[in-house]
C-alpha cells in the first residue's frame, strides 16, 4: 500500500481526538457521518437555522425564528417541578416569556440574572395574547454577539445524536483542515469563480450566506467537482494502466467475418458496422481493448459479438462470453452457434447444469483449445476452468459490476481484451459515473424488417378488453407476455400478483398458460420458458425477470400491469420482448389511476417514443439518479457533495479533465499531479495510485 501524505494526517483522526467525543458520542457520528474528521467535513449540511430576522418583541411573528435584544425582568419558579419555569424579560415595544421545562432555578437566575441584558435567539410562539420563546437555542451576554452564528448548519443525526453535539464535532473539524497546495487548474477555478479547497469547506460549514450551502453555490460547486475529479481520475487511471499493459495485437484477414456475414440472415446495420470497425481497431491495437457497447432493445448487439468473435477465433485465440443467467448462456449458445457456423467455429455453454463426464469433456476442449468460444455465467472464472489462449472476455448484461470487478476478471488469460454489452441504453452522465474506465460503442438503430411496436396505455378498468384481445392474438396464433409487479398476493399493497393473475387467466385460457418469476429454482425457469419460446404455451405471466433475454419471436403482444409503477427504462425493456420478427405487435399498459403528473408523464413519453437513448435521458429527468438503478446495482458509486442530478454538467468537464491528465501526466509527477495525489488519497480513490507503476 503506498503512504498516504502526512499533510493529510489530520483528515484521517479518529473523531475521538475531539473535545467531548467519547465512545458512545462516536458510535452515533458513525451512524450518521462516520467516524474520522474527514467525514465530518465531508458531509455537506442537511439544512441552514437562519438567526439574522432581528425584531423587536411587538415586531415577532409567530413561529419564526427571532435574535431579540431583552431585558430581564422577574422569575417565577413553579412550586412543583414538573410545571414549567418562567422568566418575564421585556424591550420598549413589549414583553414577552421565556419558558423552561425540568429547569434548574441557580442555573437560570446566573445565565439571566434579573435586570440584566441578554441576547436570545430561538423560536416565537403565540398564546393569545402572550409571545412566549421556550428553551430559547442561544442567550448571550450583548459583549458576546459574535458568538451567535447568524447562519447555522444543521447535519444529520441518528439515534442519540443532538444537533449541538454534531454541529460542535463538525465546528472543531473544520478547524483542523490543513492548508494544501491547489490541485485544480488555476484559470478553471478563475473561470467558475470557485474559493480553494479550504475556503470552500469553511464556507459550506459556516455559511456567511444561504446560498453558501445551496447545491448550485460556488463553495458546494468547487467541493462537487473535487469529488468527480477524485472519483474520475481514478477511473481514467484504470483505463491508462489496462491500456499500458502489454496486450496482444490480434491479426486477422477478416476471412471469417466474411464467412459469417455471408451466411447471416440480414445485413448489419450503419451502427452495426461502425461498432464493429471501433471494436476491432482496438483488437488490432498493442494495447488492451476495455469497450463498453450499448444498444438500444433489439439492435443486434449479439450479432456484433458474433462478427467480433470471428475476428478474434481467426487471429488464433479463445474467446468467453459470460452471461449473467444460465437461460440467457443457453440462449447466447444458441444464437452465436447459428452465426458462427458458416466460420467452421466452435461455440459451447458451461453452466452450472453441466455434471460429470460431459463437464469434464468441456473442460478438456477448452483447456486443449478445440473450443473457439464458451458462453457461461460468471463460473467461467474459476480457477478449475482453463484456457489454451483466451484472447477476449465479452460480458454481457453486467450493469451489476464494478469496476473492481471487471479489473479481477481480465486478470485470467493473458492479457485479454475486453467488451462489456448491455441492452440497456445509459444516460450519458451514467455511462461517465459507472463506466468511466471503458471507451463506449452504441448501437442506436434496429434492424431492417423490424416494425415499430404500437403502445397504448389503458386504464385497469379495461381489463375484460385486454382480455378479449388476448383471445383475438392467440386465435391468430401468436403469443402473449404478461408482467405483473409482484409474486404473490400482499394484503398491504393492491397490486396485481403475478401468481393470481395466472390463476385467473389459467381459468380463462387452460393449461396453455405459464408462470415465470424470480423464486423460481432456475431449472423450472427453464423449462417454462423453454415451452414458451418452443410454443407449447400461449401466454406466460411473469414478473420484470423477463425484462432480459427471452427471445421468442412468435409473442406480438406484451401486457404490463401497474405500468405507472415501472421506471421508463424498464418499461422500455419489457416492451422490447415483442415486436422481435416483421409481425406488428403491441405493448398494452394498464395503469391503476389516478396518475400523477410524473406517472402520466412516464407513460405518454412511452406511447410516444422507441427511442432508448431519448427514454433513458427522459427516466434520468423524471425520477433522478437515486432510484434510476436502485440500490443493488453496485455500478453507481455514491457521492458525498456533489449530486447526479443538480451537477450533471460538471461531471462531464471532471471526465475531460481526467482524461487529459492522465495523457499529458500519466505518472501524476508534475506539481499539479503531485497535489491530484492528495485528492486521490482524500477522497479515498487510491486505488488509481496503486495502480500508477510510478506511485
Amino acid at each position: 500500500m503506498a503512504m498516504r501524505p502526512d499533510v493529510l494526517f489530520p483528515f484521517f483522526a479518529d473523531v475521538t481526538t475531539l473535545n467531548g467525543v467519547g465512545t458512545r458520542v462516536r458510535e452515533s457520528l458513525g451512524r450518521a457521518m462516520g467516524t474520522r474528521i474527514k467525514d465530518l467535513i465531508l458531509t455537506p449540511p442537511s439544512n441552514l437555522i437562519d438567526r439574522s430576522y432581528r425584531p423587536h418583541i411587538a415586531g415577532a411573528r409567530n413561529g419564526e425564528i427571532c435574535t431579540l435584544t431583552v431585558s430581564v425582568g422577574s422569575h417565577n419558579a413553579p412550586a412543583n417541578r414538573r410545571h414549567p419555569y418562567k422568566i418575564r424579560v421585556f424591550d420598549s415595544t413589549g414583553e414577552m416569556t421565556l419558558t423552561f421545562f425540568h429547569a434548574r432555578a441557580d442555573y437560570l437566575k446566573r445565565v439571566l440574572p434579573e435586570g440584566s441584558q441578554r441576547l436570545i435567539s430561538g423560536k416565537v410562539e403565540f398564546y393569545g395574547p402572550n409571545i412566549q420563546m421556550t428553551h430559547p437555542d442561544y442567550i448571550l451576554d450583548p459583549k458576546n454577539a459574535d458568538d451567535l452564528p447568524v447562519y447555522e448548519s444543521q447535519y444529520p443525526l441518528t439515534a442519540g445524536l443532538s444537533q449541538k453535539v454534531a454541529r460542535k464535532a463538525v465546528m472543531q473539524s473544520v478547524e483542523k483542515i490543513p492548508k494544501m497546495s491547489e490541485w485544480q487548474d488555476p484559470s478553471f477555478l478563475a473561470r467558475q469563480d470557485w474559493p480553494n479547497f479550504e475556503t470552500a469547506l469553511r464556507r459550506l460549514h459556516l455559511p456567511e450566506h444561504p446560498v453558501d450551502i445551496k447545491t448550485d453555490g460556488p463553495a458546494r460547486q468547487r467541493l462537487a467537482y473535487d469529488e468527480f475529479l477524485a472519483k474520475q481520475l481514478a477511473m481514467a487511471l484504470v483505463r491508462e494502466n489496462t491500456r499500458k499493459q502489454k496486450g496482444r495485437a490480434l491479426d486477422a484477414k477478416g476471412s471469417y467475418v466474411d464467412d459469417v456475414l455471408k451466411g447471416a440472415p440480414y445485413k448489419p446495420t450503419n451502427a452495426q458496422n461502425r461498432a464493429v470497425s471501433e471494436i476491432l481497431s482496438d483488437l488490432k491495437s498493442p494495447h488492451r481493448m476495455s469497450r463498453l457497447l450499448h444498444g438500444d432493445v433489439g439492435s443486434g448487439k449479439t450479432f456484433v459479438a458474433a462478427l467480433v468473435a470471428a475476428y478474434a477465433a481467426e487471429a488464433g485465440v479463445q474467446i468467453a462470453l459470460m452471461a449473467p443467467t444460465e437461460i440467457l448462456a443457453r440462449q447466447h449458445e444458441e444464437s452465436l452457434t447459428e452465426f458462427l457456423e458458416p466460420a467452421g467455429l466452435t461455440v459451447k455453454a458451461l453452466t452450472g447444469r453441466d455434471k460429470g463426464k460431459p463437464r469434464q469433456a468441456l473442460l478438456t476442449g477448452l483447456s486443449e483449445g478445440y473450443i473457439d468460444v464458451i458462453i457461461g455465467t460468471h463460473a467461467l472464472f474459476q480457477d478449475t476452468v482453463e484456457f489454451k489462449d483466451l484472447g477476449l472476455v465479452i460480458i454481457d448484461e453486467q450493469h451489476r459490476f464494478g469496476v473492481h470487478d471487471r479489473l479481477r476478471l481480465t486478470q485470467k488469460g493473458l492479457a485479454p481484451d475486453l467488451l462489456v454489452m448491455t441492452a440497456t441504453p445509459i444516460p450519458r452522465t451514467l455511462a461517465l459515473t459507472a463506466y468511466g474506465d471503458l471507451d463506449i460503442s452504441k448501437l442506436d438503430e434496429k434492424p431492417a424488417g423490424r416494425k415499430p411496436i404500437e403502445t397504448r396505455i389503458l386504464p385497469m378498468q379495461r381489463l375484460d378488453d385486454v382480455i378479449d384481445a388476448v383471445s383475438r392474438t392467440i386465435s391468430a396464433g401468436n403469443q402473449v407476455y404478461w408482467v405483473c409487479p409482484l409474486v404473490e398476493d400482499s394484503d398491504l399493497i393492491d397490486l396485481s400478483s403475478a401468481e393470481d393473475r395466472f390463476r385467473s387467466l389459467s381459468a380463462h385460457f387452460g393449461s396453455r398458460t405459464g408462470l415465470v418469476h424470480g423464486r423460481l429454482k432456475p431449472e423450472e425457469k427453464d423449462r417454462v420458458t423453454e415451452r414458451f419460446k418452443s410454443g407449447d404455451l400461449d401466454i406466460m405471466v411473469a414478473t420484470t425477470v423477463i425484462e432480459v433475454g427471452v427471445d421468442a419471436p412468435n409473442a406480438t403482444v406484451i401486457v404490463i400491469e401497474h405500468a405507472e409503477r415501472f421506471g421508463l427504462a424498464q418499461l422500455h425493456q419489457l416492451r422490447g420482448r415483442v415486436g422481435r420478427s416483421d409481425k406488428p405487435s403491441t405493448c398494452l399498459l394498464l395503469y391503476k389511476g389516478p396518475l400523477s403528473v410524473n406517472g402520466k408523464a412516464r407513460l405518454e413519453t412511452m406511447r410516444q417514443s422507441q427511442d432508448g437513448f431519448l427514454i433513458a435521458e427522459k427516466d434520468w429527468e423524471l425520477r433522478g439518479s437515486g432510484d434510476l438503478l436502485g440500490s443493488r446495482q453496485s455500478g453507481l458509486p455514491a457521492y458525498r457533495l456533489a449530486d447526479l442530478d443538480k451537477h450533471r454538467a460538471l461531471l462531464e468537464t471532471a471526465h475531460n479533465d481526467a482524461r487529459l491528465i492522465v495523457e499529458t501526466d500519466p505518472g501524476l509527477k508534475s506539481n499539479r499531479g503531485k497535489s491530484l495525489r492528495n485528492l486521490l488519497y482524500l477522497f479515498e480513490q487510491d486505488w488509481g495510485i496503486e495502480l500508477m507503476k510510478a506511485g
